[in-house]
């Protein structure tokens, strides 16, 4: 994530890389100590999220006499100017620009465009409508990127778009082909929610609204998991067959799904990606939303309006996004109660929030209640392990609620356990994110964990065949992207560590939608908003002609 100190400690499988790679060339052993630390450093900030490292004139000189590069064929690195790749994330770098690129030169327009586009946007003569002119470059081009923080419209906006395309293609009697998906499931149920909710207000035909799908997949079904491999059945020979493919959250996309993704898109089709750039970059490599908005202005529009998002919360992103740390505390202070720091002690105060989730638990009540109920309130950690971290709250609460005779613990599963998938099973159809819980099963007479789909359907899965998981009373805040909780209460660790940005509280403060605590002080909080996700990719170069 941030570039590591002169005493970072690498792991043994950076080391067991370095040393793997350096044994292979015939330099001096001089040359191969300096050559393995910078393998080391090259492998440790991959894992951290860069998809490169800059290195020094002399350290050009010393991978190029290495033998571990080669121009034509096919090495273990790469080296473009001072930028040193492992292979496969100079593959995706490389290949996204390309085809990134391919998308980019305008389309012919006919002579409806316009009017039709004044039946679903008003034009404002004092101000600008971005919601209108992210329409004018959805119409106008094949590759648009829709951002903006919450509640600005992003959802609202890309439904009116998908009409817009809509009715220009029922003019040639070739309706659209069109895909709506997401990075996790949860985030493809809201945009589903959304979708539905959208499609009743448009000013267009009910033939048109028909044509616009509300159905919302994940991405890794939408391209096809194929499991044990990394690849998918989608590819650049076997394309996906839309003519027009929505992502949403694509702030949480790495390089090297984004690369898949875009790979897999037929010819002369059109994508749009929606998300919130100032959101935290993808957990694994590259900061591709944000290196794409940068690059590419042309075809990006940012609305700037908020309809929804507003009051205090609002008020503390913003200050929180341009590192304003004595007025986001001073916010934190204030006498309101929409935001406010934690002075009540932690686990008995989240005790208290999920009383009602828990009631409708021991109530027997409908599982989309119990779920509806779950999803009211949420514990978010910067960690997730050490003091303050997802696995010791999630301990400590399971304790607390267990003497409150709230839960009753006779091992791993029990009735009103919530537990997130960390690791996809497509096998499964269950992916990481995806969050379930665990009721007794009247008609099988057993425990059973209950997930809710994004096509709202009920899924059931025995707990012995559950894939990787973990209770999720607590989460961390990278897992919480893409959700939305009526209340949030985000917790930080009470020492400093690299995880701690103002990326991460923006974040945790964006999930929120009614109310917002912070469990912190104000060393940690101010220390954590004078830090920035910056991460080394030499994307933006590609795309912006600086290679």
């Amino acid at each position: 994530m941030n570039t590591p100190n002169q005493d970072q400690q690498f792991s043994r499988l950076d080391s067991a890389f370095a040393g793997f790679l350096t044994q292979r060339t015939s330099l001096t052993a001089s040359q191969k100590t300096k050559l393995e630390a910078l393998l080391s450093k090259l492998s440790y900030q991959q894992s951290q999220g860069h998809s490169c490292v800059q290195i020094t004139e002399p350290e050009q000189q010393l991978i190029s006499a290495s033998g571990l590069i080669s121009k034509n064929e096919a090495s273990p690195l790469k080296l473009e100017h001072n930028r040193l790749y492992l292979h496969r994330y100079w593959f995706y770098e490389n290949r996204l620009a390309e085809q990134i690129k391919a998308l980019l030169p305008p389309l012919q327009q006919n002579n409806e465009s316009s009017s039709l586009i004044n039946r679903y946007f008003i034009e404002l003569i004092d101000e600008i409508d971005w919601q209108r002119e992210a329409a004018i470059k959805a119409m106008s081009q094949s590759f648009t990127i829709i951002t903006g923080g919450p509640g600005t419209g992003k959802t609202t906006t890309v439904v009116k778009i998908l009409a817009l395309l809509q009715e220009q293609a029922s003019m040639t009697d070739h309706p659209l082909h069109i895909a709506l998906a997401a990075p996790t499931g949860k985030a493809a149920m809201r945009l589903q929610e959304s979708i539905g909710f959208s499609k009743s207000a448009l000013p267009c035909s009910e033939k048109i609204k028909q044509l616009i799908p509300e159905s919302v997949t994940t991405l890794h079904r939408l391209l096809g998991a194929n499991p044990p491999s990394p690849y998918f059945i989608h590819d650049a020979k076997q394309p996906l067959v839309y003519d027009l493919v929505v992502i949403d959250e694509a702030s949480m996309i790495d390089l090297a799904l984004m690369s898949k993704l875009v790979d897999a898109l037929k010819p002369n089709s059109k994508l749009i990606l929606l998300g919130d750039k100032d959101q935290l970059a993808s957990v694994e490599t590259g900061s591709v939303l944000a290196d794409l908005t940068a690059a590419l202005p042309f075809n990006t529009v940012e609305l700037q309006k908020s309809h929804r998002f507003q009051g205090a919360i609002k008020d503390l992103a913003i200050a929180v996004n341009k590192q304003a740390s004595d007025e986001a505390w001073a916010l934190l202070k204030g006498t309101g109660q929409q935001i406010s720091l934690l002075t009540d002690n932690l686990i008995d105060y989240t005790a208290e929030q999920y009383a009602p989730y828990l009631s409708k638990v021991r109530n027997n009540a409908d599982f989309t209640e119990i779920y509806t109920a779950f999803s009211q309130f949420q514990v978010l950690c910067s960690n997730r392990r050490g003091e303050q971290g997802v696995v010791e709250i999630n301990l400590q609460l399971e304790a607390k609620l267990q003497q409150q005779n709230k839960i009753h613990l006779s091992g791993q599963w029990y009735i009103g356990r919530p537990v997130m998938v960390t690791q996809n099973n497509p096998s499964m159809q269950l992916y990481n994110g995806d969050i379930g819980i665990c009721l007794f099963d009247k008609e099988m007479s057993r425990l059973t964990v209950y997930f809710l789909t994004a096509d709202g359907s009920i899924k059931k899965v025995l707990p012995s065949r559950m894939p990787e998981h973990e209770t999720v009373f607590a989460m961390t805040i990278h897992k919480s992207q893409g959700s939305e909780f009526d209340e949030c209460l985000c917790v930080l660790p009470l020492v400093i560590n690299p995880i701690l940005t103002k990326e991460l509280i923006y974040t945790a403060i964006t999930r929120a939608k009614t109310k917002l605590k912070i469990a912190s002080n104000y060393t940690i909080f101010n220390q954590a908003l004078q830090r920035r996700v910056q991460r080394t990719s030499g994307l933006f170069e590609r795309l912006a002609g600086e290679s």
